[in-house]
């Protein structure tokens, strides 16, 4: 097992089977860095254009079709002391009548210190406003299927620009392998974000990482999967809504069918008194809907 420290260079704004800028093995650790969605670094430098880009991707040897890569959050912090957010929700979020009613779309930007953000020019009532930091990252993921590149703007079986709150320190995500090498993609990092990314924002800034990476060899999976200390999670992504429900339900019941004993109408019983949903991105292409049971009533786990 080794640590890599990887200085990137270049980043992508499609999830897919690019040039690897790394072989890792596993069990390694890699200690990197991304930019902000709009392409700005550590030292406030434009370095890409707008677009989400994408840091890596990361070769794990041995990875093929059919396995799943695990990768373990383990430092996830804002490498400078600003951030920028939109001020104006997705249309699609309010009714269709109040959508002429929204102010034009505008750009704030936010002081991060102490583990806080702070607006920089406070809007009127929000002058005392001060938000604890939960850094996460909006876009996480692999190569999809069938040598495809898919934009970063959005989501899909491989992860991508999920949005979902829950990758943060501590978190293991689960993903799917499509490609040789699995091929990890990281980026978007958010300060801090609501529920759905409703803005289309988080508090957009650059990112140190740290993260490890295990190789889970003939365990199939479907969808992104998590785990923290207190619950597991599937996920589905796309449009409409009640789709990536459905996405994520099964995967959770796949998960409780091959890895807790359970049969689906043990599963569907418990599922039925005890899961939770989470909304992801409802701000891009696909949405994003989480569904998560608690580990408390798994009983002795896997």
């Amino acid at each position: 097992m080794a640590v890599h420290t990887f200085v990137p260079t270049s980043y992508y704004t499609t999830f897919g089977p690019h040039e690897p800028v790394l072989r890792i093995a596993d069990g390694d650790t890699v200690i990197t860095s991304t930019i902000d969605a709009w392409g700005y670094d550590a030292r406030g430098e434009q370095v890409m254009p707008p677009g989400n880009p994408q840091t890596g991707p990361f070769y794990v040897e041995g990875a093929e079709p059919g396995d799943t890569v695990a990768i373990a959050l383990e430092h996830l912090a804002p490498s400078r002391d600003s951030g920028w957010t939109r001020t104006r929700v997705a249309l699609n979020c309010v009714d269709p009548d109040f959508v002429r009613t929204l102010p034009e779309m505008e750009v704030v930007f936010w002081k991060l210190e102490a583990g806080r953000a702070r607006l920089i020019e406070p809007m009127a009532g929000l002058e005392g406003l001060v938000l604890e930091l939960a850094p996460m990252l909006g876009c996480l993921g692999v190569a999809p299927a069938g040598g495809q590149a898919i934009s970063t703007a959005t989501s899909g079986s491989h992860g991508g620009n999920m949005d979902y709150r829950g990758y943060v320190v501590g978190t293991t995500a689960y993903f799917p392998v499509f490609e040789p090498g699995a091929l990890i993609h990281l980026g978007d990092g958010h300060a801090i974000q609501g529920d759905g990314e409703i803005a289309g924002t988080g508090i957009e800034t650059s990112f140190d990482v740290r993260f490890t990476v295990h190789l889970l060899k003939g365990k199939e999976t479907h969808w992104p999967r998590g785990e923290d200390a207190t619950s597991i999670w599937a996920v589905g992504n796309a449009r409409p809504l009640d789709q990536a429900v459905q996405h994520a339900t099964t995967e959770l019941l796949r998960w409780l069918e091959a890895d807790y004993g359970l049969s689906l109408t043990a599963a569907s019983t418990l599922l039925g008194q005890t899961i939770r949903y989470d909304l992801g991105n409802m701000y891009d292409p696909a949405y994003t809907m989480v569904a998560k049971v608690a580990k408390a009533v798994l009983g002795n786990g896997r």
